[in-house]
C-alpha cells in the first residue's frame, strides 16, 4: 500500500497507512473585495489580507478556504456556513471544558 492520505474536511485527521496524523485546518472566509492577486475577506467579523494566488477566480461574495493567509479553494455558502456552525460548537464545548 502506498502513502496515499484520505482527508475529510469535516474535521477529522489524516490517515496516513493505518497511522493517524494531526491535520491542517482551513477555515471558511467571505471574499469582501479582490485587488489583483490579493483579497480581502471576513472570518468572524475579522478582516484579513490573504493571497489567491492559488484561486484567482474568486470573486467577493464567494467563499473560500483559507489556510496559512491562501485560499486553497472555493466552496459553496452552505458548506462554508456548516463549517463556521461546527467550529463556533468546538470552540464552545472547548470553554465549557476549561470553565
Amino acid at each position: 500500500m502506498t502513502a496515499a492520505c484520505r482527508w475529510d474536511r469535516r474535521l477529522s485527521p489524516i490517515s496516513v497507512d493505518r497511522k493517524v496524523l494531526p491535520m491542517c485546518l482551513a477555515i471558511p472566509a467571505l471574499v469582501m473585495s479582490v485587488d489583483g492577486h490579493s483579497a480581502e475577506v471576513e472570518v468572524g467579523g475579522v478582516g484579513r489580507r490573504i493571497s489567491i494566488w492559488l484561486t484567482p477566480e474568486a470573486r467577493p461574495g464567494d467563499y473560500v478556504l483559507l489556510h496559512t493567509g491562501y485560499a486553497i479553494s472555493i466552496i459553496d455558502e452552505a458548506e462554508a456556513k456548516d463549517t463556521l456552525e461546527l467550529l463556533e460548537e468546538l470552540v464552545a464545548a472547548s470553554d465549557s471544558e476549561a470553565g
